[in-house]
Parts: C-alpha cells; structure tokens; sequence
C-alpha cells in the first residue's frame, strides 16, 4: 500500500504555475487494491473544470501527516461508502473487510505515500489545502508523463478534501 514513488510536491499546469501542492497518482488498472478502489470511488465526483473532478469529503478523503522531515498523505474512505460502492466487486472489498478503522465514522485506509520535504500544506480558514489526485490506467514513469496523459484527455484531476 505504500508507493512514495508517485507523490510530488508540485504546480498542476491547469490550476497555474503558483499553486504549488500535494499531488498523488492512482493506476486505476493496478493490482494494488487501495488504488482500484480510490479509482472506483473516483466515479462519485463532480465535474467542475473539464477533467477535473471534486469529491464529497465524506466519500473519499486526505490526511496529512508529519514526522520530522517526512510528509505523509493518506487516503481514508468510510467503510459504509465502499460497502455501496464496491458491493459487486466482492474481491475488492474483501482486501479490506479487517483492516483497522478510524473515528466513529470508521474510515478505512486506502493508500498511504510519503516523501522528504519541507512543504507544509496551508491552512485556510481552519481547512486543510486539498490534495490533487490523477487518476490514470497504466504505469506512468514521470509527473511530465502524467501531465501529457492529462492534456491528451487520458486521465483526470480529483480534488480531495484533507481532513
């Protein structure tokens, strides 16, 4: 569940050069459950800007955490939402029918990634700065690559609510 490798700290060309945050990738194609799972949440959101979507805090969530030079972004979603959203897809929700849960609205980790950096996310009128996922089907070696994925119509920007 743990893949630092595709968290950057970065400006999302379609937002501007300045606003520099939390992005995370997800291979909605990968083995890895967490990631399938996220993706399939990814069907919940809202189109705003064309291929970027925004999601109910309460489906699909971020958490930041930090331990001494490293900063870790998790993602969290109830267990009651993938119970609905996943009740087809048994091998999915399975992986995590033990996993541990958190708060009295038991939210389920989905991924965790974590990287060295001195970034500490904002804070705006006592909200978090949101985290950007791109979702996208394939291995993508580089943030160019996921970049051009993007503006070739072939993945799509979630804004994720941090809690």
């Amino acid at each position: 569940m743990d893949d630092s490798s595709r968290m950057w700290i970065t400006a999302v060309p379609p937002f501007g050069p300045d606003d520099v945050g939390v992005l995370l990738s997800v291979d909605t194609d990968s083995a890895d459950p967490g990631e399938r799972i996220a993706g399939q949440l990814l069907n919940r959101g809202h189109e705003g800007e064309e291929g970027v979507f925004y999601l109910l805090p309460f489906d699909l969530s971020a958490r930041y955490a930090r331990t001494g030079d490293r900063l870790a972004v998790t993602l969290v979603a109830p267990r009651a939402v993938l119970g609905e959203e996943l009740a087809e897809q048994a091998e999915l929700l399975d992986a995590f029918a033990d996993a541990p849960t958190e708060g009295e609205d038991e939210w389920v980790t989905l991924l965790r990634r974590e990287l060295v950096t001195d970034f500490v996310p904002a804070e705006q009128d006592g909200e978090k700065q949101a985290v950007l996922l791109i979702d996208h089907v394939g291995p993508v070696d580089a943030l160019a690559g996921l970049f051009d994925r993007f503006e070739a119509g072939e993945s799509g920007i979630a804004v994720l609510n941090a809690q």
